[in-house]
C-alpha cells in the first residue's frame, strides 16, 4: 500500500474514534440495561461493540499511537459503565442461561479487563445442559464458543466440526451472497481471527475462497451506499494473507471516506440529509454509531503493524473487578 494511501486511511480511523469519543456518553448503560424487558440491541450492544473495536485497536497499535490511547481511554470508560465487571454478576443471576452477556464481556477479556466472580459463575451456568443445548444459528454458536474460550470455558463441541455449517465455511456458490450472507460470513472471520488480532488464523481454503469473491462483493456494497457492511468486508479483507491490492478494489477506501459526514461519522447507508433525522440526536447515534466504529476497526487493520504479542495490552492483565 502506498503512503499517501496509508495516511488517508488513518485519517479515517482518527476521525471516526473522534467522533466516538465525542459521543461516548450515548454507550453508557441506563438503568433499563438491568431491565427484565431492557433492550439489549440499545444497550449492551453497542457497550460490547465499542469494547471488541477498542480492544483491537489497542491490541494494532503502539502505545505511542495517539489512537492506542484514545481506544485504551474508551475501553476503560467502558469498563466503568460494567461497575468494573460486576453488572455481569448481576445479568447472570437475572438470565443465567442468556449468552449476550458472556460475549460482551468476553471483548473485555481479551484486553485483560476481567472479573473472577462472573467467569466462575458463567462457567458453572456452560456446563448445564440447558446451556449447551441453546438452540442458535452456526455463526452464533461459533462467537459463543469462541467467547467461552477468551474466559476459559471449553466444552467438547469442536470448532472445526460447526464451520462447514456456517455460510462462509460451506463456501457456497459466490453468485448467493446477500446482506444477511455478508454479516453472517465477516463474523465468522472475525470469530475466527479473535477480531482481527491472530494472523494466519483463517483455514486456507476459506481464505482463498474470500481472496476470490471478496473483491466483487466489496464493489457491490459500496455502489449500493452500504458502509457498514462494506466496512466489515473491508475488515476481513485486511485479516487474509494477500496483499491488500490483491482484494480490495483500488478506490473502495475513497469511497468509504466520501462518505464521512463533517463530524467523522459514516451512517450505515445512504448518505445524510439536513431531514429530521439528523435533528435527532438518538436517531442519529443508532444509525451511525455501527458504521462508524467498524470503519475506525477496518482502518486500523489495514495500516497496522503485524500482529504479535499485545501492544500494551498486557498492562492492563490483572486489572480486576471487586466480586460482586
Amino acid at each position: 500500500m502506498t503512503a499517501p494511501g496509508a495516511r488517508d486511511i488513518r485519517r479515517v480511523a482518527e476521525d471516526a474514534l473522534a467522533w466516538v469519543a465525542a459521543h461516548r456518553a450515548r454507550f453508557a448503560l441506563g438503568e433499563d440495561a438491568l431491565a427484565a424487558d431492557g433492550r439489549v440491541d440499545g444497550t449492551w450492544k453497542p457497550l460490547g461493540e465499542l469494547a471488541q473495536v477498542c480492544a483491537t485497536v489497542v491490541h494494532r497499535t503502539v502505545p505511542t499511537d495517539p489512537l492506542h490511547a484514545r481506544a485504551g481511554e474508551l475501553l476503560e470508560f467502558a469498563w466503568r459503565q460494567t461497575r468494573e465487571g460486576g453488572t455481569f454478576s448481576l445479568l447472570q443471576r437475572l438470565e443465567p442461561f442468556a449468552t449476550y452477556p458472556l460475549e460482551v464481556y468476553a471483548a473485555f477479556a481479551s484486553a485483560g479487563f476481567r472479573h473472577p466472580a462472573y467467569e466462575e459463575a458463567a462457567a458453572v451456568a456452560a456446563r448445564t445442559r440447558g446451556w449447551r443445548l441453546t438452540e442458535q444459528d452456526p455463526t452464533r454458536r461459533l462467537g459463543v464458543l469462541k467467547a467461552e474460550e477468551r474466559c476459559g470455558i471449553h466444552r467438547p463441541e469442536p470448532v472445526p466440526a460447526l464451520l462447514p455449517r456456517t455460510w462462509l465455511g460451506g463456501l457456497p456458490e459466490p453468485w448467493t451472497f446477500e446482506r444477511a450472507a455478508g454479516y453472517a460470513l465477516t463474523h465468522v472471520v472475525f470469530h475466527l481471527t479473535d477480531w482481527g488480532r491472530a494472523d494466519d488464523a483463517l483455514p486456507p481454503d476459506l481464505a482463498d475462497y474470500l481472496a476470490d469473491w471478496l473483491p466483487p462483493w466489496l464493489d457491490t456494497c459500496l455502489d449500493a451506499g452500504m458502509w457498514d457492511l462494506s466496512s466489515e468486508l473491508l475488515a476481513a479483507a485486511a485479516t487474509l494473507p494477500r496483499p491488500l491490492d490483491d482484494v480490495v478494489p483500488p478506490d473502495a477506501w475513497q469511497r468509504l471516506a466520501a462518505a464521512r459526514d463533517p463530524s467523522g461519522a459514516i451512517r450505515e447507508e445512504g448518505r445524510d440529509t439536513a431531514d429530521g433525522e439528523t435533528r435527532d440526536p438518538e436517531r442519529y447515534f443508532a444509525t451511525h454509531y455501527h458504521s462508524t466504529l467498524l470503519a475506525a476497526f477496518a482502518a486500523v487493520l489495514t495500516t497496522a503493524r503485524p500482529a504479535g504479542a499485545p501492544a500494551g495490552a498486557g498492562t492492563r492483565h490483572g486489572r480486576q473487578g471487586a466480586p460482586a
